[in-house]
Parts: C-alpha cells; sequence; structure tokens
C-alpha cells in the first residue's frame, strides 16, 4: 500500500502550483498539503491555505506577511507563517514534509530545491533552473542524499514514463539501458512556417499567441523562439545522463505526443494525452501508482492527423544555442537562461526586436566562456556567475 504523503507546493499560486492542488484535493486518502508558498499574491495564498487546510505559509517579507494575514478570514485559526528565502529553504527540508513541489520560477527557486534534495525528500520538479544552472550540483545532491526526484515538465515527465520499467526516481550516471535517443516534442509555436526573414518586425503580442497553450507571457516568448526546448534539452540531458548527440527535438504541431524513447531494438515508445499539466502532476504525487488527475480522456479519432517535423535553425536559432551551450558546459548554461531571460524583459517592453534575443544570449554565452576563472563548485558560485551575467547582458545597450 502506498505511503500518506504531505506535500509543500512551493509556487502555489502559479499555474503548476494550482494545478497541484487540484491534484491533492482528489485524493485526500493519500495527499495532504503541508505547506504552502508564494511570492506576491497573498489574497490567493490565504484563499489556497484556507481551503486545503496547510499547516505552513511561506512568504517572502513582513510586508507580504501583513497582506496574508489581512486577507485571512476574522475568526479562521491562521497557519504558522514563515518569512524569507532561508524560511522557504528550511521548509523545503522540514521533516514534516515528505515530498515538495519545486514549482517556483526563475533562479529564486533553486536554493529550496537543492535543499530539498539534501533532504532526501520526493522531488517534483517544474524549476528548469535546478538543472539548467546547477544540474551537476542538484543531481550530486540527489544521488548523496537518497532523495527521489520525478520530473514534471510534460515532456521530461512522458520520457520518465517511456524508459525501461523499474528505472529508478532518482539521478542516473550513465542512460537507461538499450535506449539509443530521447526524442524531445515541441508545438513549433506561433511562426512555425514563418520566413525567418519576416520575423524582425515581430511584436509581443504575436509571439504570445501560442496556438495549442495558454501561457504567461515569458514563456509564451520562449516557446515561439524554441527557447525554451533548447532549455528542455538541458535539463533531459541532467534528469537522463544522455549526452547532446544523444537529445532530438521534433515539432509536432497538434502537441497529443508529449515525447518518446527511441530503443536500440527500433522500437520508439510514445507518451500520449491532452495538454493538460494535471497528467504529470498526477503521475509524480502517486508515483509508481496512476492517480485520477481530472484530465479529461485523450479522444485520437478526433485528433486525426499526428505530424512531426525537424526545427529550421534559421527560423529558430535559440535552439541551436542551446545544444551549443550544452556541450560547452554549465556555465555556457547559466549564461543561456540568464540572458534569454534580460533579453525577453526587453523585447517584451519594446526595447528590442525580436531577432536580437538570439544574438544577446549569443553574446552573453561568449562572453561567458572568456571568464576562464569562474568555478561553480556551489550554489554561492552559481548564483554569482548568473547575476553577473544579468548585469552583463543588461549593459549590452536594452534600455
Amino acid at each position: 500500500m502506498s505511503r500518506f504523503q504531505r506535500v509543500a507546493v512551493l509556487g502555489a499560486t502559479g499555474s503548476i502550483g494550482e494545478s497541484t492542488l487540484d491534484v491533492i484535493a482528489r485524493h485526500p486518502d493519500r495527499l495532504a498539503v503541508y505547506a504552502l508558498s508564494a511570492h506576491s499574491r497573498m489574497e490567493r495564498l490565504a484563499q489556497q491555505a484556507l481551503a486545503s487546510r496547510a499547516a505552513v505559509v511561506v512568504v517572502p517579507d513582513d510586508a507580504a506577511r501583513r497582506r496574508f494575514l489581512a486577507a485571512w478570514p476574522a475568526g479562521q485559526s491562521a497557519p504558522e507563517i514563515r518569512v524569507g528565502a532561508q524560511a522557504l529553504a528550511d521548509t523545503a527540508a522540514d521533516a514534516e514534509c515528505d515530498t515538495v513541489m519545486a514549482a517556483i520560477v526563475g533562479a529564486a527557486g533553486l536554493p529550496s530545491a537543492l535543499a530539498a534534495a539534501r533532504a532526501g525528500k520526493r522531488i517534483l520538479l517544474a524549476n528548469k533552473e535546478a538543472l539548467v544552472a546547477a544540474g551537476g550540483l542538484f543531481m550530486q545532491a540527489v544521488r548523496e542524499n537518497g532523495a527521489e526526484l520525478l520530473p514534471i515538465d510534460s515532456e521530461h515527465n512522458a520520457i520518465f514514463q517511456c524508459l525501461p520499467q523499474g528505472q529508478h526516481a532518482g539521478a542516473p550516471t550513465e542512460p537507461a539501458r538499450g535506449v539509443r535517443r530521447l526524442l524531445l516534442t515541441a508545438s513549433g509555436g506561433p511562426f512555425r512556417r514563418q520566413d525567418p526573414e519576416d520575423l524582425h518586425d515581430v511584436t509581443p503580442d504575436q509571439a504570445c499567441a501560442h496556438p495549442n497553450w495558454s501561457m504567461g507571457r515569458k514563456i509564451s516568448v520562449d516557446s515561439a523562439t524554441m527557447l525554451n526546448k533548447g532549455l528542455e534539452v538541458i535539463e533531459a540531458h541532467w534528469l537522463f545522463a544522455m549526452p547532446a548527440e544523444r537529445i532530438e527535438v521534433l515539432i509536432h504541431p497538434q502537441s497529443v505526443v508529449h515525447s518518446m524513447v527511441e530503443y536500440d531494438d527500433g522500437s520508439v515508445l510514445a507518451q500520449l494525452g491532452q495538454p493538460d499539466m494535471r497528467t504529470p502532476i498526477a503521475y509524480g504525487l502517486g508515483f509508481p501508482d496512476r492517480l485520477a488527475s481530472g484530465v479529461s480522456p485523450l479522444d485520437l479519432a478526433r485528433c486525426g492527423r499526428l505530424e512531426f517535423e525537424t526545427p529550421d535553425l534559421d527560423r529558430f536559432p535559440c535552439l541551436g544555442l542551446a545544444f551549443d551551450a550544452l556541450r560547452r558546459g554549465q556555465g555556457a548554461c547559466i549564461a543561456l537562461n540568464a540572458a534569454n531571460e534580460i533579453a525577453v524583459e526587453a523585447f517584451l517592453a519594446g526595447r528590442l526586436r525580436y531577432t536580437w534575443i538570439p544574438r544577446v544570449i549569443a553574446a552573453a554565452v561568449e562572453w561567458q566562456q572568456r571568464q576562464s576563472s569562474v568555478t561553480l563548485n556551489n550554489l554561492a558560485d552559481v548564483l554569482a556567475l548568473d547575476t553577473e551575467i544579468r548585469a552583463y547582458t543588461g549593459n549590452l545597450g536594452l534600455a
């Protein structure tokens, strides 16, 4: 019989956090909320904490604490309120917590994800930076402390489901036996058929008009440039100990096949499903069992045709930059991610052309590669380089 789990949902008010709470609420016999965290949406955090009976909430500062209390209904016993970044890391490692949903966006999610790994928790990983910026450190912490790592990104979760049965949810040091390649799928975004020469005058609204998904503006731009898929390639390298030359990206505009694993005998296993994050979240929460997620069944007859094509790197240069960064090493991956965040922010603010996003990233990676004295032996080193790259990129005349 599967164990009862008390879950800390870090980044509770984002889309992953909301979906996680939805799945947990469907299984009160197996799952309960221990802690919730949020950065800015204190009113929503109060609603979530009340509904889930969370024992602990974590907020960034005293002002947020006051806002949370102001939103809390009179007469109700409030949860314990913990304040600050250290409190977030401490909560991820709390002995009262079994499972951590690491869904905080950006470098801010790194320390708490690493704390969960060091505490030997079951980690449902939805934070890209833990692997893109600190893959070596993070996977070492998972291995050394017996943590259980389950990927939540739909592509990596699909690969995990398609790997050989009995594949340990941890930190492999070599590819699974019999696996030839990992095939990550991508929608292709709104510019899949656009001539690269016509992309110079793309507006933020055009870049954010994703054909299949409703997402935040930053991730929508990353999908349009396919930088998000490049980050997923880097994540797949760390999660599955797979070298870059054995990872391939295919454009699949229907977003029904979430990713595939090709075996040495020629078999290709694919995971299909509705584009709903509750599927991978339920898989992570229930592993090795499968839990009802609330996702509607997939009607393949209605889907009709499933198409696949190779991405054009002239149209999607950011994807090529990501493969190159992976081959160059962890410092280049940090530069890729940090520079992209600054460039996309400038694009959304109207200060940078869409086609200059890859140019800014390439410049930052080249600058980083010239910093021969950089060491990345601990989290402080990683965060320091991240800060340096952001400062360098911000000084490239983007304002």
